[in-house]
């Protein structure tokens, strides 16, 4: 029997899950304790294999400290916790970017520079590598 592919909303879901999670240097098996859960587990919801359920879904909001519209935020197929009220989806490639360890330290070293001109040099060098041809 094929195995059936996780739903797309699933997947966004769980890799929001994953990524505030990791925002909060909190481990699965910290995550699972918390909601009575195994790390196994977790490792599905953030996979999007298994749904998360509407009891749980408010408990890991709580647990990682933010509402339910967030997972939501940037979902595909237009939906969003905020949808309706004119705002810009961000592009999925921000948070698949965010989600993973590197996006999210790149990101926590970038906020910690005081200087708002080297920040902009920073980025500056970053699109010129970017724009540089491949070797």
């Amino acid at each position: 029997m094929a195995m059936k592919a996780p739903n797309p909303i699933d997947k966004h879901v769980g890799s929001r899950v994953r990524m505030r999670r990791m925002m909060l240097g909190m481990s699965q098996e910290k995550l699972g304790a918390a909601l009575g859960l195994t790390f196994q587990q977790v490792q599905k919801y953030e996979k999007g294999t298994n749904r998360i359920g509407a009891s749980r879904m408010a408990q890991i909001s709580e647990t990682l400290q933010v509402p339910v519209a967030f997972f939501y935020e940037g979902a595909p197929s237009g939906f969003s916790g905020n949808a309706g009220f004119g705002e810009a989806q961000s592009p999925t490639y921000v948070s698949d970017f965010l989600a993973t360890s590197d996006g999210l330290a790149l990101v926590k070293a970038f906020q910690q520079i005081p200087d708002s001109k080297v920040r902009r040099r920073i980025v500056d060098l970053v699109e010129a590598i970017a724009d540089q041809p491949g070797d």
